[in-house]
């Protein structure tokens, strides 16, 4: 049998290198401070009432939206110390369920309403929310599967 100086397993010329933890790190925080610089917007200056589409219904869904924008600041804050792939996969279970619940109770009251426009924005939200939802459910069922074969051990 003859050899060669190439491994059997090399990755194609093509393939990216996974970035180094130094960028993941990076990205993880400006994620965090993203996401409470949208805390500060929609809950100080200019707050979620200086959107005139939505209406005093908002505040039924606010603590739940905040509680998904929280969410993802605890999941990048826990990321940057530690992120092995079944961290970052239940991270995408536990985050993505909160938006889920946003989204959800967001439809269920509908705080949003668009004055006359010359097309049904309303319908147009409602659509926006129906494929955040179902790609809310995907985004579990996939993360799901990566928490699990990441604690799998190998054969």
């Amino acid at each position: 049998m003859a050899t060669t100086d190439h491994p059997v397993h090399s990755a194609p010329r093509h393939a990216r290198p996974l970035p180094g933890q130094l960028s993941r790190r990076v990205g993880y925080t400006v994620a965090m401070v993203l996401n409470v610089a949208l805390l500060v917007l929609v809950n100080v200056v200019p707050g979620w009432q200086a959107l005139p589409f939505l209406t005093d219904d908002f505040a039924a869904v606010l603590w739940l939206v905040n509680a998904s924008i929280i969410a993802g600041v605890l999941a990048n804050a826990v990321y940057v110390v530690h992120d092995p792939p079944w961290v970052r996969a239940l991270g995408d279970v536990v985050t993505t369920s909160v938006g889920l619940a946003a989204l959800i109770r967001m439809w269920q009251v509908f705080p949003i309403d668009f004055a006359e426009t010359w097309v049904d924005m309303d319908l147009v939200a409602r659509w926006v929310l129906a494929v955040g939802i179902a790609g809310s459910v995907v985004g579990i069922v996939a993360g799901a599967a990566r928490l699990v074969r990441a604690l799998t051990p190998p054969d």
